[in-house]
């Protein structure tokens, strides 16, 4: 099957904007209060649950995934753009890190303990989030979490030609509904537990929502 054609114009972009991505992107340490407190009550939410290991999905240079381990999970990332992984690679070469897909994970049925997916998601045009929430169902274990965060909108599509120090990019931005996509999550069979939407602040132009689901335990 032919891969769609937004996946290589993600990889491409990001594989140009990788290194002026580590330089103006806050890494954990700088992102604001509310951010590093989200990632603390999942980190909280899957050491309780204890179903695995959590897959970053969309990881970029890692640094996430690292603030991740430092939090005591056992955590790897993921991510599409091949130079966004061997930066990964480089910087944190303590963890696991590998190029794949979303919307095809390599991964077995019921392996993870979370899944976080933070900003990784609105590039992926709505026909295809069906997909990527059914992978995120299907690897994840009975009990386990998702950690979805992302900009929401108006069924908005933005197509930025240049990004992250000037580099061309040919990405779009899906900005859905926050109810959208908690439909689509609970389509997927994940129940949505918890939704927190936020207002543009800082250098955000788009509010962004952040939500907290889990696989039902059926035991």
């Amino acid at each position: 099957m032919a891969e769609p054609s937004f996946l290589n114009a993600i990889r491409q972009s990001y594989d140009a904007v990788a290194e002026d991505y580590v330089r103006i992107v806050a890494p954990p340490e700088r992102m604001d209060p509310l951010t590093r407190a989200m990632l603390a009550a999942f980190a909280d939410l899957v050491r309780a649950a204890d179903r695995g290991p959590v897959a970053d999905v969309g990881c970029g240079p890692g640094r996430v995934t690292a603030h991740l381990d430092s939090l005591g999970l056992s955590a790897f990332g993921v991510d599409l753009s091949p130079r966004m992984v061997e930066l990964a690679r480089t910087t944190h070469p303590h963890l696991p890190f590998s190029v794949g897909s979303m919307t095809a994970l390599d991964l077995d049925d019921g392996s993870l303990g979370g899944v976080l997916a933070l900003f990784s998601t609105f590039h992926t045009p709505p026909e295809h989030l069906p997909t990527v929430f059914a992978e995120f169902h299907r690897t994840l274990a009975p009990g386990g979490h998702l950690m979805l965060w992302g900009y929401v909108g108006d069924h908005e599509v933005l197509r930025p030609t240049r990004a992250y120090g000037g580099h061309p990019v040919s990405y779009e931005a899906h900005l859905l509904p926050v109810e959208r996509i908690a439909e689509l999550l609970g389509e997927a069979g994940l129940v949505v537990t918890a939704r927190l939407v936020c207002e543009p602040a800082g250098k955000a132009r788009w509010p962004s929502a952040c939500f907290f689901a889990h696989k039902p335990d059926r035991s």
